[in-house]
């Protein structure tokens, strides 16, 4: 099954497992507040289905109108949460020249195939300095080897991952369309397309059993979370 059909067919279950975790859904929110304050006109790669650009907005005054998602299901549903959604893929979008202040990818890098294309894409669509936001699980992290190991062994009810990973785990469909990378790869990518001047900040800090037992504040850095943010200047 490939990406669109996935989220298409799952796209009900994509916020509810969310709702089932709130903790690491508050954590992750954080992360992604952490750099879109005056963020200006905001664009939001591969939206899903609104549920962090409604928070965003309710909690945090962050306004994130227009995005594009490749899943109808999950466009419908942002629709209904007040943006503007183009149904594209990341890779067929044309997103203009110097039209935005500020680019988010929030967990969808792992989602995009030619995601160093798409980066100079972003690039151009942004107003001079305009700022990239990239947030994803990285590739080194605990969440991402326990992620592709049920990826191989297409389940996570194996005596491998026994006593590993959460009750309630990311649901297996959504994993299996991913290639997480490391955030060595997604810093290159973003110097060889034109962004510099980068910060960083992470959150999940716990092993993904105890992901969900509170809620996290970011903190600096990228080596030690399961969930990362790179923030990063266009040249």
């Amino acid at each position: 099954m490939d990406k669109k059909t996935t989220f298409d067919k799952y796209a009900g279950e994509y916020d509810a497992w969310f709702f089932d975790n709130m903790n690491l859904l508050t954590s992750e929110v954080r992360l992604v507040a952490h750099f879109l304050k005056d963020a200006g006109n905001v664009f939001s790669v591969g939206c899903g289905s609104g549920l962090f650009e409604s928070i965003l907005k309710k909690d945090y005054d962050i306004h994130i109108e227009y995005g594009l998602e490749p899943s109808d299901g999950m466009a419908d549903i942002a629709r209904k949460r007040g943006m503007t959604v183009d149904v594209t893929t990341a890779e067929n979008a044309e997103l203009g020249t110097e039209l935005y202040d500020t680019i988010l990818f929030n967990g969808t890098p792992s989602y995009i195939t030619d995601l160093k294309m798409v980066f100079e894409k972003a690039n151009k669509a942004l107003k001079p300095e305009g700022k990239i936001v990239v947030i994803d699980v990285p590739k080194e992290g605990s969440f991402a080897t326990m992620y592709n190991l049920a990826k191989t062994l297409e389940t996570y009810n194996h005596p491998l991952l026994e006593g590993v990973h959460p009750l309630d785990a990311y649901p297996i469909e959504f994993v299996k369309t991913a290639n997480w990378r490391t955030t060595a790869q997604k810093i290159d990518f973003l110097k060889e397309t034109g962004f510099d001047q980068f910060k960083f900040a992470q959150t999940l800090t716990k092993h993904p059993l105890y992901s969900n037992n509170v809620a996290e504040e970011p903190i600096e850095g990228f080596d030690s979370g399961d969930y990362v943010a790179i923030c990063a200047i266009k040249k």
